[in-house]
């Protein structure tokens, strides 16, 4: 487990970039720490270049951390990107979905994207030695299982703790999107903070759990209820 003054410069091998940031920011930053602290402080993993080849699914191992704050050493999501954004607080993670225009930072236009976690196909994560940090449960704590889906139009990030993490941020419904793994808020203009319930684990219906191939693909659970939510005009750094 790591803080991010105590990470190293590279926590897995074949890291692209790092995990040794400082506390600027930068917009050809390589660091690949994500927070999810709040509605205004939160990151995305998304590709370190421009271009048609920028494809998600072609730079999944790549990916650098895009934060709406400065200070993290990372780079800035630029101001206008998301144009909606809903955080949410769980007694088990952390959330946050909505929508924007990801081209600003790199995804190529009409790319649906893809899932980006800490395990990939050989455990070494998606970025390679991407890290995620969080103080929403109180000081700023490593989450080590976390699930962040990226497109050109749409985003959605959630980060686990306890003893359901790794089920409340299942890995393996790689191609079936934010809406049908994280139920909730996905309107545009709008932003809001909100305590929420926890749900259910993503693909699980009580004793029988789904597999991507499967002839029919049961329905979302529904989002969980939220409340003492507090609305802000925008987000911006």
């Amino acid at each position: 487990t790591y803080t991010p003054d105590d990470a190293p410069d590279k926590s897995e091998q074949g890291q692209a970039g790092t995990n040794k940031c400082g506390t600027g920011n930068d917009q050809n930053s390589m660091c690949q720490n994500v927070y999810v602290n709040s509605l205004d402080d939160f990151c995305l993993f998304a590709p370190p270049n421009p271009g048609a080849s920028s494809t998600i699914g072609d730079t999944e191992r790549i990916e650098v951390a895009w934060c709406v704050q400065g200070g993290h050493g990372t780079r800035v999501i630029p101001d206008g990107t998301i144009t909606g954004a809903h955080f949410v607080q769980t007694p088990d993670y952390v959330q946050v979905t909505g929508v924007g225009d990801f081209t600003k930072i790199n995804i190529p236009q009409g790319d649906e994207g893809g899932e980006l976690d800490p395990h990939g196909a050989d455990g070494n994560g998606n970025p390679i030695g991407g890290l995620v940090f969080s103080n929403a449960f109180g000081s700023v704590t490593q989450m080590h299982e976390w699930t962040n889906f990226m497109a050109y139009n749409e985003f959605c990030i959630r980060a686990c703790k306890g003893p359901n993490a790794a089920a409340l941020c299942q890995h393996i419904y790689d191609v079936m999107g934010c809406d049908w793994n994280m139920p909730g808020d996905y309107s545009a203009g709008s932003f809001d903070s909100c305590h929420g319930d926890s749900g259910e684990p993503m693909g699980v219906y009580g004793t029988s759990t789904f597999h991507q191939g499967q002839p029919s693909t049961p329905d979302a659970h529904p989002a969980p209820p939220k409340s003492q939510c507090q609305q802000a005009n925008t987000i911006a750094n």
